[in-house]
C-alpha cells in the first residue's frame, strides 16, 4: 500500500484480541493487566514464575542495529518488526522487544518508533503518544527526587548539601531548549534557596536507565537508592537513600516496571517497554522485557538505538554485561540511500543512481561490520529496500558486504510485510544455529579512562581522546569506587566522530570528552562528547505544526 501513510496502514490493521496474542507465548489471560482492548502489562507474579522456572530455557537473542543514521532514513525499527514477523511466518515461536517512543522526537523531527508500512506495531497512535504512562511515571519519580533535594535544603539541610554541587536536574518528556539551564528557587525564602539547575529529556534520566536495567522491583529500589544526587560542603557524595527517597520513587514506578504487550500488524507478540535514547543514554529496551521474552519465545528480536557505534556497543557492553545476555546473531540495517549520503550525495539528489558514491559510503557499513564481528558475533546485513533503489546500486551494496565476509539480503518488508523479509529470516535462523563467541569490548577491571579510549579508538576509529584536566581528575576520583562500571558514551549519532558533519568512516580524529557524569544507580559512567545535548530542541519547523485531529476526531500528521 505505497499510497497510504504509516498511520493509515496502522489504522486499517485488523487487530486480534490480546489474550490470543499472549497465548502464542503461553501467557495466560490471568497474567494480563489490560490497558484498553489492545495493550496490556504482564503481571509481576507471572514474571517471577518465569524467572524461577528451572524447566524453561532461554531462546535465541537477535540484535538489530544499523549504520550511522542519515536524514534519508534506515528503517531499523521497521526491519526489527519485519524480521520478527518473518521468523513467525517460517514457523518460529517469536517475540519482538522494542523501546517506547518519546514525545519529544514525535513532535520534533525524528517521528515515531512503531515501525512503518506493513511492518508496524499497533496501536501505533497510542505507542507514539502516552501509551501506558510509563514515561510519565519515570518523570514523576525523577522530579520527586529533585523536589526532595530542594526541600531538604529548605528545611535546615541536615546533610550539609552544597547547593552549588547538586547534580540532579529535572526532566521533561519534550524537546525544550529554554529549560536546559535555569535558576530555581527565586521569589524569596518561601520558595527555597536559589540555585542554578536545568532540565534533561526524560529518556536521559538515570531513573529511566535504572528501570530498564533492573531485574525486578527490589533491584529497582536498590538502584534508585544508589543514585548520587549531590555533594556536601566537605565533598562527600549524597545519595537518594540519604534523603529516604527511594521508597516513594519505587511506588511511582510499581506499574511502570511491568512490560507492555502489544502486537504487530501480522499479529506477532511484541514487548514495548522503556526508552532511553542511544546518543545520550544506553539505548535499549528494558531488561525485564527482554528476559521475559527469552523465557517465552524461541527467537527474540530486539533493537538498539541509532547506529551500531552507539546502540549496539551499549547493548553489548552495558545491557548484556549487566543482564547476563548472550546474543546469537546481529542484523545490520543498511540502505542504498543512506550509503549514498555517506558517500557525499545530497539528500535532494538521492533519487539518481550513483554507484560510485554508494561504494564510497559503504566504508561506513564496512566499519560497523568489523566492529560487530569484533565482539565475536555472526552478522548479516539487511538491505532495507526503497522504490528508487536500482538493481546496480543494490548489487554494489551486496558486493561491499560480501567483501567483508558477510551476506547482505535485500528486504521489502515495508511494502510486503513478513513475506518481504522471509529470506532474511532464514538467514538469521541459520546464523543462530552456528557458533557465537560473544565477549564485551573491555573487561570490568579496565580503568575508566582506558574504557573511554578503547571505545573511541576501536569502535569510532579515533586517534585519541581529549579530556579537560577537570574531567581527568573526576575520573581519577571515581576510579576506586566505580572503576568497575562500564562506560556510556553520549555522542552524536550521525558520525563515528563527535562532529555530525563528518559522514562515511572518518579515521584518526579526536574525540573530545567535555564532561563525565556518574550514574551509580544505573551502573555506568556517562562520557559526554563534543556538543551533544541531554535536552534537545525543536527544529525550525517541528512535526507538531502538522499534527492534529480531522473532522472525525482521528489523529493526522503523526508519523
Amino acid at each position: 500500500m505505497p499510497h497510504l501513510t504509516d498511520i493509515e496502514i496502522a489504522r486499517r490493521a485488523e487487530k486480534r484480541p490480546l489474550p490470543e496474542i499472549a497465548a502464542k507465548l503461553g501467557i495466560p489471560g490471568a497474567a494480563l493487566i489490560p490497558y484498553g482492548h489492545d495493550k496490556a502489562k504482564i503481571a509481576a507474579d507471572f514474571l517471577h514464575g518465569l524467572a524461577d522456572d528451572p524447566a524453561r530455557s532461554d531462546g535465541r537473542l537477535i540484535l538489530v542495529t544499523a549504520i550511522n543514521p542519515t536524514p534519508a532514513g534506515e528503517g531499523k525499527t521497521t526491519t526489527t518488526v519485519g524480521l520478527g514477523d518473518a521468523l513467525a511466518r517460517i514457523g518460529k515461536r517469536t517475540a519482538i522487544c522494542l523501546r517506547e517512543a518519546s514525545l519529544g522526537p514525535n513532535f520534533g523531527l525524528k517521528g515515531g518508533a512503531a515501525g512503518g508500512g506493513r511492518a508496524q506495531v499497533v496501536p501505533m497512535e497510542d505507542m507514539n503518544l502516552h501509551f501506558t504512562g510509563d514515561f510519565h511515571a519515570i518523570g514523576a519519580a525523577h522530579n520527586l527526587l529533585a523536589a526532595m533535594i530542594d526541600n531538604h535544603i529548605h528545611w535546615g539541610n541536615a546533610l550539609g548539601i552544597d547547593p552549588r554541587r547538586v547534580t540532579w536536574r529535572r526532566v521533561l518528556d519534550m524537546n525544550d531548549r529554554a529549560l536546559r539551564d535555569i535558576v530555581a528557587g527565586l521569589g524569596g525564602p518561601g520558595n527555597g534557596q536559589p540555585r542554578q539547575t536545568g532540565f534533561d529529556i526524560t529518556v536521559a534520566s538515570e531513573v529511566m536507565a535504572c528501570l530498564c536495567l533492573a531485574r525486578d522491583l527490589a533491584d529497582l529500589q536498590a538502584r534508585l537508592g544508589r543514585i548520587v544526587v549531590a555533594e556536601t560542603f566537605d565533598r562527600r557524595p549524597v545519595l537518594a537513600r540519604d534523603l529516604k527517597a527511594q521508597g516513594a520513587m519505587t511506588v511511582l514506578l510499581r506499574d511502570a516496571i511491568l512490560p507492555n504487550l502489544v502486537q504487530t500488524i501480522e499479529h506477532t507478540p511484541a514487548f514495548v517497554h522503556g526508552g532511553p535514547f542511544a546518543n545520550i543514554a544506553h539505548g535499549c529496551n528494558s531488561l525485564v522485557a527482554t528476559r521475559a521474552a527469552l523465557r517465552l519465545a524461541d527467537y527474540v528480536v530486539t533493537e538498539a538505538g541509532f547506529g551500531a557505534d552507539l546502540g549496539a556497543e551499549k547493548f553489548l557492553d552495558i545491557k548484556a554485561r549487566i543482564g547476563g545476555l548472550t546474543p546469537a546473531a546481529v542484523v545490520l540495517v543498511a540502505t542504498v540511500r543512506a550509503l549514498k549520503m555517506h558517500g557525499g550525495v545530497d539528500r535532494a539528489d538521492l533519487g539518481r543512481e550513483d554507484v560510485a558514491a554508494l561504494r564510497r559510503g559503504a566504508a561506513n557499513m564496512a566499519r560497523h561490520i568489523r566492529n560487530l564481528r569484533g565482539f565475536g558475533l555472526p552478522v548479516v546485513v539487511a538491505v532495507n529496500h526503497f522504490d528508487a533503489d536500482t538493481e546496480t546500486e543494490t548489487a554494489a551494496l551486496i558486493d561491499a558486504a560480501r567483501a567483508e565476509g558477510v551476506e547482505a539480503i535485500s528486504c521489502r518488508h515495508w511494502a510486503e510485510g513478513a513475506a518481504g523479509a522471509e529470506a532474511l529470516a532464514h538467514a538469521v535462523a541459520g546464523l543462530c544455529d552456528g557458533p557465537s563467541d560473544f565477549a564485551p569490548l573491555y573487561p570490568d577491571e579496565m580503568p575508566l579512562r582506558e574504557k573511554i579510549e578503547t571505545i573511541a579508538t576501536r569502535i569510532y576509529g579515533a586517534a585519541r581522546v581529549e579530556m579537560a584536566p577537570a574531567v581527568e581528575r573526576q575520573l581519577a576520583e571515581w576510579q576506586d569506587a566505580f572503576g568497575h562500571l562500564p562506560v556510556c558514551m553520549a555522542k552524536t549519532q550521525a558520525s563515528f566522530s563527535a562532529d555530525p558533519a563528518r559522514l562515511g568512516a572518518p579515521s584518526d580524529h579526536v574525540v573530545p570528552v567535555r564532561e563525565v557524569r556518574l550514574a551509580a544507580g544505573a551502573g555506568f559512567v556517562v562520557a559526554i562528547c563534543g556538543e551533544i545535548l541531554t535536552m534537545p530542541g525543536l527544529p525550525r519547523h517541528p512535526a507538531a505544526e502538522s499534527i492534529g485531529l480531522d473532522g472525525d476526531g482521528n489523529i493526522v500528521g503523526l508519523f
